[in-house]
């Protein structure tokens, strides 16, 4: 179906963008069309994501278009929401490595870096030529980060850096890592270049979810970095947190995308496939199915557009995006389970999406804040009370 999807859109929710949102709706939707849907299956089952596709996303102006300056695009919320809709409508790793690359890579310095880091790093990396990745979480610290072991010390002034850094996207492929380490006076993020000595990447193997795309382990063995290796602009957790409100953000939108096509695709099953001399799709219980996850669909895909123009107005906050990754990665991944039921026995190949989105969705639920420690965040939020320290 078409990026507006009319035959799904029963609420006309895309009716409320602008002339320009649609544009760019429309452009990722055909590049993704064209470019990558024929091969996707066949990447997931090898288990990679062919790194030119990242020049082609900067050729198409997603990476890092919600950052204005230094050859970003300077788009809009919404417009940035629709491009992640769009990429993960094929696959959970497309979107990944443009968030990654835009929001957790090239947000941080463009956010806290210096104009020299920005001026080296934001223009390759908005063009696609450099490819970054976010060393945060850890082997023993996934949703505990203010524990890492990573530390960094000085030494003259020099920076040295030690440590393990676990489930990296783009790791491997990665010309420059953002790595979030321990300090003396708190925890700061540095600048690693590719090839840096003591510097590693090993990438993940044998995974069952996001197989097209690259996750590592990153390991720091004594780096030694130059004094204006660090971002200069923050200390603290409130660097790397909020790096990952803004992918947040980004996924609370990209799933409702994955939702969007196993609908399409339960649908477009149920009215061709036949038993007892009749489409299924003319029995009620599948109709009762394709009902329910229309009406979960559409209520993501309003809660997402309302988060969007929050954060155009400025006043999105991380609670709000909260809520929005844990509802709508919750309702995405029950669309898809039971877009899989519909397609019987055929839903368990990789000719029909929904079983490579659910086991995409697995991860989605797990990254960038677990659900249960988003379902924590907004109960604070609600008593004032944190249960998770």
């Amino acid at each position: 179906m078409s990026a507006g999807a009319p035959g799904t859109d029963l609420l006309q929710i895309d009716d409320q963008l602008t002339e320009e949102e649609r544009l760019i709706r429309d452009t990722v939707h055909a590049f993704v069309a064209d470019r990558v849907q024929p091969h996707i299956p066949d990447w997931f089952e090898a288990g990679l994501l062919p790194r030119e596709i990242i020049p082609e996303l900067g050729k198409l102006g997603v990476l890092g278009m919600h950052l204005t300056g230094y050859g970003c695009a300077g788009a809009g919320a919404v417009a940035y929401g629709l491009a992640c809709r769009e990429l993960e409508a094929c696959d959970s790793g497309l979107r990944s490595a443009a968030s990654v690359q835009g929001s957790l890579s090239m947000f941080p310095i463009w956010r806290y870096g210096s104009e020299e880091q920005k001026n080296e790093w934001l223009p390759r990396m908005a063009a696609g030529d450099a490819v970054g990745c976010f060393g945060l979480t850890e082997p023993d610290h996934g949703s505990d980060p203010g524990s890492m072991r990573t530390f960094a010390r000085r030494d003259g002034s020099d920076w040295v850096l030690s440590g393990t850094k676990m489930w990296i996207t783009n790791g491997s492929i990665a010309d420059i890592a953002v790595v979030w380490a321990g300090t003396e006076a708190g925890i700061r993020g540095f600048l690693v270049p590719r090839g840096t000595v003591g510097f590693t990447a090993r990438d993940i193997h044998k995974k069952l979810s996001l197989r097209a795309s690259i996750t590592s382990e990153l390991h720091l063995d004594e780096v030694r970095l130059p004094a204006d290796a660090v971002l200069p602009g923050v200390t603290g957790l409130k660097g790397p947190l909020s790096c990952l409100t803004e992918a947040r953000f980004g996924i609370a939108w990209g799933v409702t995308g994955a939702a969007r096509t196993c609908l399409e695709s339960a649908i477009d099953y149920a009215v061709t496939r036949e038993q007892f001399g009749k489409p299924i799709a003319s029995f009620q219980l599948t109709q009762a199915k394709l009902s329910w996850m229309a009406a979960d669909l559409y209520r993501s895909q309003l809660l997402a557009l309302h988060l969007g123009r929050l954060k155009e107005a400025g006043s999105a906050s991380p609670v709000q995006v909260s809520i929005a990754k844990m509802t709508n990665v919750r309702s995405a991944i029950d669309i898809a389970r039971q877009a899989r039921t519909i397609l019987g026995a055929s839903g368990v190949t990789l000719e029909y999406s929904p079983i490579r989105h659910a086991n995409n969705l697995e991860a989605v639920l797990t990254y960038e804040g677990t659900e249960e420690i988003h379902t924590l965040a907004i109960g604070q939020a609600l008593t004032g009370i944190s249960a998770y320290r």
